[in-house]
């Protein structure tokens, strides 16, 4: 495997192509479990049928882990918005159909969403009381199977060069559990990258065509922005305390 040609730097891991290949590697002391467990998403989400760049390898070069998958031919759909934006509410319909047809597939041997979110409602650092009424807020939700990617964004969605193909990457979030609470964590996505037009849109977009009350969406917000601020970006933390604290609990 050639380490040439860097295509993307992520905290904590370097992202290569090598020809029809993409080699993520991760710094030394990442948690080898999280990296198995990536490859082992990705091996079970191929398995719905969903288009995905299939993992070949999981191996180490120079001491250091690396997933290795296939190379997905195309632009992500973050680079079509920014180089068309004339045409940005057509991409982001199909960022949509793309999404729902992804919720469409099950994937019975992934994580459950509701266990890694009770997780890291744990790991928040909040006070009992607002940990409590998020548990509680989770445990009344409705518990679905359905595939959720965990980080569903346009910059993880390619399109093939002729058009009518897709690829979806990233799957080192994945779950099985409620679309809704998928649908949240995109929706606070657009807020973070700051397109809060772009997030309203998404919103009325995956609540018509799904026909899903937004209210039902927006009652998992303040449970997906408590699970995001574990990620440990303290320029994000403040902005998602902000949503879990402006909620009016039942």
């Amino acid at each position: 495997m050639k380490l040439e040609k860097v295509i993307a730097v992520r905290t904590s891991k370097t992202i290569y192509r090598d020809g029809n290949y993409v080699i993520k590697v991760f710094d030394e002391g990442y948690s080898k479990s999280d990296i198995l467990n990536e490859a082992l998403n990705i091996a079970r989400v191929e398995e719905t049928g969903l288009s995905i760049p299939g993992v070949e390898e999981v191996t180490k070069i120079d001491g250091k882990w690396a997933i290795v998958t296939d190379y997905a031919e195309g632009k992500t759909l973050a680079q079509m918005m920014a180089e068309d934006p004339a045409n940005k509410d057509k991409y982001l319909e199909r960022f949509v159909d793309i999404q729902i047809e992804m919720h469409s597939k099950t994937a019975p041997m992934l994580n459950k969403l509701q266990d890694k979110m009770k997780k890291k409602i744990a790991q928040t650092g909040l006070d009992a009381t607002t940990r409590y009424e998020l548990d509680a807020r989770l445990a009344s939700m409705p518990k679905h199977n359905k595939l959720c990617h965990g980080d569903f964004n346009p910059t993880n969605v390619v399109i093939t060069p002729d058009g009518t193909g897709y690829s979806i990457l990233d799957w080192a979030h994945a779950t099985q559990g409620n679309a809704s609470a998928d649908a949240a964590r995109t929706y606070l996505l657009f807020w973070l990258a700051g397109d809060i037009e772009t997030a309203e849109k998404y919103m009325s977009l995956f609540c018509k065509k799904t026909d899903t009350a937004k209210q039902y969406v927006q009652k998992w917000l303040p449970i997906v922005a408590a699970s995001q601020s574990v990620k440990g970006k303290p320029e994000e933390r403040e902005f998602l305390m902000h949503w879990v604290n402006v909620v009016e609990y039942e």
